[in-house]
């Protein structure tokens, strides 16, 4: 479902709608949702028969199953009552008809439907059913079922990431509405052919969105299990456990805790397997103390983690596998004994000296070494990388896969996000434009353009271009990282650093409105052509859709969501040779003025960091949409990008004419990244705050 399942890195409207479905080396943290691998919530669907799909709740009331409530707001208004919304379902199966039976029951004083077909699901009430049937470990797909009063369809299957859900369709899925006083029954039977089987776990989860007649601006939504962009990537749903009549459960409670004191947060979820039936497992919430409880069945169970790494205060922690067990007693609660974590030593491949300039072949295949042995440690699935020296592509090659379940081989025509990068890209299209007399850096944007959210600040009145490509704006990074989701200034524009994308979405706006044409047509005029920059795009393209990467958590493969417009924070989508290209212009000075150049490399801007990610070692800068640094190496250019699933980095060593672009895949891949700015030039750096 389009308008509900792209990428959380799209623009503001969208984020809040995708929202229910790194380290900074000058990075933009674009907001993906974390995967959380279950989001801990737990059901049971019983063996039923007889249920008739009519909207009637007469048959499921005879079988007294357990109610599961739907009540964890996830954005819009809150409710004002259980009058106002409120929800929850019930669970079975029939396995003479491999059938899963869902009953979802919403009490709501206002309901609202239209009867256009096509009409958006967020114009009316709306139940959204996730469904993962395989519930594979390995991350397997996530069917959407978007369910109304007058129009059902499954949201399509192709975008998976998952080739086994492809030809999936509503066919096998009988559906029924039934709206008696303030209460709307949703009824569903979906048949899973050898998909269902008792003593087995699969993937489930709800959303109910709420629009009331009274204020047809305010939506309520509210779900099973908590986190956002259930259908993007594996294992943000809650687990349904196919269960034999009247199981015996119990509860066991736990504790996990860090070996090294010194280590910070703790992962947000445990697992929960059966150690006779694997297929049985599920995930238990950690609480901030690091304290869980779970209700399963009966039976001994081995616990686990789904990430292999945890991530907290700027720092990665490798966690070595958990051997602990524990035995669930019929309607008894079981405490474990306290699960300390312990930290594995990180991997450790860079030399004392850089081997870059002078590459050979032998460092070559060091080098290859050195990639598979960060792959095999961090479990990036892809790599793209080219090696620059003395003006030129000197080495070039890809690493890995492209989709961890399909297993698809990273080619050189395949594609990645580069994230933040697009900024440095829209800045010297920014600067075309300003030689051509077409934009002054210097003049209040809203003179251009008017920016109606933010209009109220009259602060908003001093921003300049300038001060959005040195990332002097005063905007926060991203709006809906705000608590209300609103744009906001948070200190007055010029007057220091303060990284955001949103500046760069405004200047695009207003490069948009003063030349009047769209924002492609002047990236393909002004940047790609000039600079022979192939491979390379902004927004959803035929050819960009058969050659793209998917993008991994972990080793969790990611669904691919094309832009159905450009952002210039974050959309370009690229890979390490052909991005070459553009760093090469940039150290040749090509496209631009020499006066231009002079000015997009002139220091606007000094980075200051968190203490969690400093960089004692280094200064850094910014000039215009360009990431400068000097250091024991001389001074260097460049940009980072991170959209949490994907990540990547360009530098360039003026001093030393040499440089390096990478391209990954992976949540991890910052990782690489710094590990290999060191590997090639700088050498060990100890203990570097990255």
């Amino acid at each position: 479902m389009k308008n509900l399942n792209k990428s959380l890195k799209k623009r503001p409207y969208a984020l809040l709608i995708l929202w229910l479905g790194s380290i900074l080396w000058a990075y933009s943290v674009q907001a993906k949702p974390k995967p959380v691998f279950s989001n801990g919530a737990i059901a049971y669907a019983y063996p039923v028969s007889g249920i008739t799909i009519d909207g009637n709740l007469s048959d499921w009331k005879a079988k007294k199953l357990r109610k599961f409530p739907i009540k964890k707001v996830l954005f819009g208004r809150s409710a004002k009552n259980e009058a106002d919304l409120s929800a929850y379902f019930h669970a079975g199966y029939d396995m003479a008809t491999q059938s899963l039976y869902i009953v979802t029951v919403v009490t709501d004083e206002s309901h609202v439907a239209a009867k256009k077909k096509g009409a958006s699901w967020n114009s009316q009430d709306t139940y959204l059913l996730y469904l993962d049937p395989q519930h594979s470990i390995k991350g397997s797909g996530v069917l959407l079922y978007v369910l109304n009063q007058f129009n059902q369809r499954l949201s399509d299957p192709s975008e998976s990431w998952d080739p086994s859900v492809w030809n999936a369709t509503m066919d096998n899925v009988t559906f029924a509405f039934k709206r008696q006083g303030n209460t709307s029954v949703y009824e569903c039977q979906i048949k899973l052919g050898d998909q269902l089987k008792v003593g087995k776990t699969i993937g489930l989860d709800h959303i109910v969105a709420d629009r009331d007649e009274t204020d047809p601006k305010s939506v309520s939504y509210v779900a099973w299990g908590g986190g956002g962009g259930k259908s993007q990537a594996p294992g943000r749903l809650g687990d349904l456990m196919i269960v034999k009549p009247k199981v015996a459960t119990g509860t066991i409670q736990g504790k996990i805790a860090w070996k090294d004191k010194d280590a910070k947060g703790l992962p947000g979820h445990i697992r929960v397997t059966s150690t006779k039936n694997p297929a049985l497992w599920a995930e238990a919430r950690v609480n901030k103390q690091g304290e869980f409880s779970t209700e399963l069945p009966v039976g001994k169970y081995k616990m686990g983690l789904a990430w292999g790494f945890y991530t907290g205060e700027g720092k990665n922690y490798k966690i070595a596998p958990l051997t602990h067990k524990v035995t669930v007693k019929a309607n008894e609660v079981t405490q474990m004994p306290l699960i300390k974590l312990d930290v594995l030593p990180e991997i450790d491949k860079i030399p004392n000296k850089g081997i870059l300039p002078n590459f050979t072949a032998k460092k070559a295949k060091q080098l290859d070494k050195f990639i598979t042995a960060y792959q095999d440690y961090y479990k990036i699935p892809g790599v793209s990388l080219a090696l620059i020296e003395k003006g030129k592509v000197i080495y070039h090659k890809t690493y890995g896969v492209k989709n961890n379940i399909s297993g698809a081989k990273v080619t050189n025509e395949t594609l990645f996000e580069a994230a933040s990068i697009t900024k440095t890209v829209f800045g010297f299209l920014v600067c075309r434009l300003a030689e051509q007399g077409i934009i002054d850096l210097d003049k209040p944007l809203y003179q251009y353009l008017p920016f109606k959210a933010i209009a109220h600040d009259k602060r908003y009145e001093l921003i300049t271009a300038r001060h959005v490509l040195s990332h002097r704006t005063g905007f926060p990074n991203w709006a809906y990282n705000n608590p209300d989701g609103k744009i906001d200034i948070k200190f007055t524009p010029g007057t220091k650093y303060g990284y955001s994308g949103e500046g760069f979405e405004y200047l695009k706006r207003v490069v948009v409105k003063i030349t009047g044409k769209d924002i492609n047509t002047l990236l393909r005029k002004e940047v790609l052509e000039p600079l022979n920059l192939k491979n390379t795009y902004f927004m959803k393209d035929e050819r960009l859709a058969k050659v793209v990467s998917n993008g991994h958590y972990g080793v969790y493969t990611s669904k691919i969501s094309l832009p159905n417009a450009p952002g210039m924070a974050w959309s370009m989508h690229t890979e390490a040779k052909s991005f070459a290209e553009f760093a090469l212009a940039l150290r040749n000075r090509k496209g631009l003025k020499p006066e231009t150049y002079d000015k997009m490399f002139k220091i606007n801007t000094n980075v200051e960091r968190e203490e969690a990610y400093a960089r004692p070692h280094v200064k850094e800068f910014y000039g215009l949409s360009i990431w400068m640094e000097k250091g024991a190496m001389g001074e260097a250019f460049g940009h980072g990008g991170n959209n949490g699933d994907f990540q990547c980095q360009f530098k360039m060593y003026k001093d030393l004419d040499v440089g390096f672009v990478v391209f990954t895949n992976s949540d991890k891949g910052t990782q690489l990244n710094i590990a290999l700015d060191q590997f090639l030039v700088t050498g060990k750096i100890k203990n570097p705050k990255k």
